[in-house]
């Protein structure tokens, strides 16, 4: 039989068994601290078409109860509300006014936060009318943004080509060349199956996004029209980020969500 080792030193040694055994647990996991939710990096200006067009339905049949405008302004109601805690958004219209003039261009409001309910009024109050210089009005935007010196996005949002004789692909490298850092996206609703100049101006459109490395959508219905808004208007930080998880400043990235772009 092993000799008894003294009550004091067996006290010692559970002590020392007791801490080594505590110092082996994992320690509980320190929670990330709660970041306030990224805000865009740059600002954007809605150029909105307010052309005769938008006062027809959804084939282009002029005086119908449901116009192309309101389905626009229904799609808007449900985006900007969520875009603009987050994006300094600003608005400028084109078309409404004589039906013989092109200087029919209006800055509604420069990019400021929380724009919603401004922007919402102005394309209420719209009357559409008049023809679409849809170049010059995407030209001024990028004006507004300062885009040699700042980077911008702008959202062009049209139901028709340029009738204007304004070039969108010309102005898309000028704007190339000259920009610090511009983006133009381009929503051309229900153009899929129609256009004026047959098929030329959608192409010089597509090529206003591609060269500034935009997205060209085509939606058909208000929920298109809600998925081509908020994949422009939203800030990439958000759109990008599954629901359910918390975003954080050091999760930023600059690309998109998986969405397929100028097509």
């Amino acid at each position: 039989m092993p000799p008894l080792l003294p009550r004091d030193r067996l006290g010692g040694l559970l002590i020392l068994a007791v801490a080594m055994t505590v110092a082996s647990l994992p320690l509980p996991a320190a929670e990330a601290p709660t970041a306030p939710p990224p805000q865009c990096d740059s600002d954007a200006v809605l150029v909105f078409d307010g052309s005769g067009s938008m006062a027809g339905n959804e084939r282009l049949g002029i005086g119908s109860v449901v116009t192309r405008i309101d389905k626009v302004r229904k799609a808007l109601d449900q985006v900007l509300p969520a875009v603009t805690p987050n994006r300094r958004l600003g608005l400028v219209t084109y078309g409404p006014g004589p039906y013989n003039r092109c200087d029919n261009i209006e800055l509604n409001l420069r990019p400021v936060e929380n724009a919603a309910a401004t922007i919402k009024a102005a394309v209420d109050a719209i009357v559409p009318a008049g023809p679409t210089p849809l170049t010059e009005a995407v030209r001024q935007a990028a004006d507004v943004l300062d885009y040699r010196k700042k980077p911008g996005v702008i959202v062009l949002l049209t139901d028709g080509e340029e009738t204007c004789g304004g070039n969108p692909c010309t102005l898309a490298k000028q704007l190339k060349a000259e920009a610090a850092s511009l983006t133009v996206h381009v929503i051309g609703y229900r153009l899929k199956d129609f256009s004026w100049t047959g098929g030329g101006g959608i192409m010089a459109m597509k090529c206003l996004a591609e060269a500034t490395g935009g997205y060209y959508e085509s939606p058909e219905s208000v929920e298109e029209l809600v998925a081509a808004l908020s994949k422009t208007l939203g800030c990439p930080e958000l759109t990008s980020a599954p629901p359910s998880s918390p975003v954080h400043i050091a999760e930023r990235t600059t690309t998109m969500c998986p969405l397929n772009p100028v097509r």
